[in-house]
């Protein structure tokens, strides 16, 4: 058996711990915005794959049989048309960004999952673009399928369909800047999943029928959704000789309402992890 010196014992035993004021650990630094991003939104797009497909098929179903019914009210290659096949593929990102997005968070401010993310050293800014950005993406497959199906469906050429590849991003982006929002202002997620689905309803109603046929006022109230833009702009790249400015002018507003809803929804995300 070996023997340790009671010289070395009292030695280990009573050296002095570094003072609080010389020589502390410091804090770790805070991570980085596109680090933290990335990180944020690969966790949720690894999480919603397997809660959210089955509702993505559902949101595509919706479309194309919402244009199922359209089809004998339409006539193909008019105008109106293209109203139909650019307000369904549109839908289906107004479906996941929105309404799905309304109800997470929701549901995540009710549970106390916010405080999980309130603890780590990430920016508010890229936990709600994370989880807007990996809904968004789920709608890229149904979006496409929409408007492949649409445009053989009425009639209408395939030639511009690449124009969706500015339009999902940026009316994803303000739909889910929206959702996540009105998910995090809710006193309650019942009320966050109503908000949700009046959203939706209301990018059907006002999105899919074409405008021509509804009254002033509800052609007023259907400039203030977000998504009617991106609508606007798919639309456009039906015509023969698209007005490419017009559709550009479209595509930046609906950027500009992205970057201005999701600011709101990370101020809401700092107002709902602080309390």
């Amino acid at each position: 058996m070996s023997v340790v010196p009671a010289a070395a014992v009292r030695g280990a035993v009573a050296q002095p711990a570094p003072a609080a004021g010389s020589g502390a650990a410091a804090l770790a630094p805070r991570a980085r915005f596109l680090p933290s991003l990335a990180a944020v939104y690969k966790a949720q797009l690894s999480r919603a794959r397997v809660a959210r497909i089955p509702l993505l098929f559902v949101a595509t179903f919706q479309s194309i049989g919402i244009m199922i019914l359209m089809r004998g009210v339409v006539d193909q290659g008019s105008g109106e048309a293209r109203a139909v096949v650019a307000g369904s593929a549109v839908l289906v990102v107004a479906f996941v960004a929105l309404n799905l997005l309304a109800q997470y968070f929701g549901q995540l401010r009710a549970a106390g999952g916010l405080d999980h993310y309130a603890t780590l050293p990430v920016p508010p800014a890229s936990v709600v673009l994370g989880a807007a950005g990996a809904y968004a993406s789920f709608t890229v497959p149904g979006t496409l399928v929409t408007a492949v199906s649409g445009c053989l469906m009425f009639d209408l050429p395939l030639t511009h369909l690449w124009v969706l590849g500015a339009v999902i991003p940026l009316a994803g982006a303000a739909l889910a800047g929206l959702g996540a929002a009105l998910g995090l202002l809710a006193p309650r997620p019942e009320l966050a999943t109503l908000l949700g689905q009046l959203g939706m309803s209301a990018a059907l109603l006002l999105g899919v029928l074409p405008a021509e046929r509804m009254p002033v006022f509800v052609q007023y109230a259907r400039d203030l959704l977000p998504s009617t833009y991106g609508v606007e702009a798919f639309a456009r790249s039906f015509a023969a000789r698209p007005d490419w400015g017009v559709v550009l002018l479209d595509l930046g507003v609906c950027a500009v309402v992205g970057v201005a809803s999701l600011g709101v929804a990370t101020w809401a995300y700092r107002r709902a992890a602080v309390r």
